[in-house]
C-alpha cells in the first residue's frame, strides 16, 4: 500500500465511497479528532498501570476505529443499491456504551466520594488520562455538529460521551492505584 497518494494535493479528502471533501470539513474534523483520542489512549496504555486498565483501553482504542470508520464513510454512499450496508464492519452498539457505564460504576464503588474539581495532574499517566478526557469532549462536540448536518447513528454520540466520563473516572482511579493526592479545585476568593 503506498502512504502518499497526492489525491489530497490540493486540500481534499476521500471519505469511504469516495466522495471527496475539503479537509477541514466537520466529517474530518470529527474523525480526526477521534484519531488523535486514540493515540492518547495508546500513550496511556503505554504508561506503568495495571494490566485490568491496559486491556480495556485496548478494547476502547478498537471501538474508536469502528466509530471512526463510520465517522468517514459518505452516509449518501453507505448503503448499496440492494439496500445492504456497504461498510462492512461491526458498528459502536448499546453494550459497548454498557460496558463503559459497567466499568465507571465498578471504579466508582472504590473511590471517595468527589467534594470538588480536581485539577488533572499528579502523575504523568493520570495527566495523559485527563488530556484523553478533553480530546474526547472535543470530539464529541465535533461530532455532535456533525450530527445536527448529517444524522447518523446515535450510539457513536453515546458512546463519546461515555467515554469521556469514563476516562475521568479512571483518571481517579489511576491517582488512587499510583497513591497519588488529587488537588481539589479552591475557587480563590476575591479580596
Amino acid at each position: 500500500m503506498k502512504i502518499y497518494t497526492k489525491t489530497g494535493d490540493k486540500g481534499t479528502t476521500a471519505l469511504f465511497g469516495g466522495t471527496r471533501v475539503p479537509k477541514h470539513h466537520i466529517r474530518i474534523e470529527s474523525y480526526g479528532s477521534v484519531d488523535e483520542l486514540n493515540a492518547y489512549i495508546g500513550m496511556l496504555r503505554d504508561q506503568e498501570i495495571e494490566e485490568e486498565f491496559k486491556t480495556i483501553l485496548f478494547d476502547i482504542q478498537h471501538q474508536l476505529f469502528t466509530l471512526g470508520a463510520e465517522l468517514a464513510t459518505d452516509p449518501k454512499k453507505a448503503k448499496l443499491k440492494n439496500g445492504k450496508e456497504r461498510l462492512a464492519i461491526e458498528k459502536v452498539q448499546q453494550k459497548e456504551v454498557e460496558r463503559l457505564e459497567q466499568e465507571i460504576d465498578r471504579m466508582n464503588e472504590t473511590l471517595p466520594q468527589m467534594t470538588h474539581f480536581i485539577l488533572p495532574g499528579g502523575h504523568q499517566a493520570v495527566s495523559y488520562c485527563h488530556i484523553a478526557r478533553c480530546v474526547c469532549r472535543r470530539a464529541e462536540r465535533l461530532t455532535t455538529a456533525l450530527y445536527d448536518l448529517e444524522p447518523f447513528d446515535e450510539y457513536i454520540l453515546q458512546y463519546l460521551n461515555r467515554l469521556s466520563d469514563y476516562l475521568f473516572v479512571l483518571a481517579r482511579m489511576l491517582s488512587k492505584s499510583l497513591q497519588v493526592e488529587e488537588v481539589k479545585w479552591i475557587p480563590k476568593k476575591i479580596s
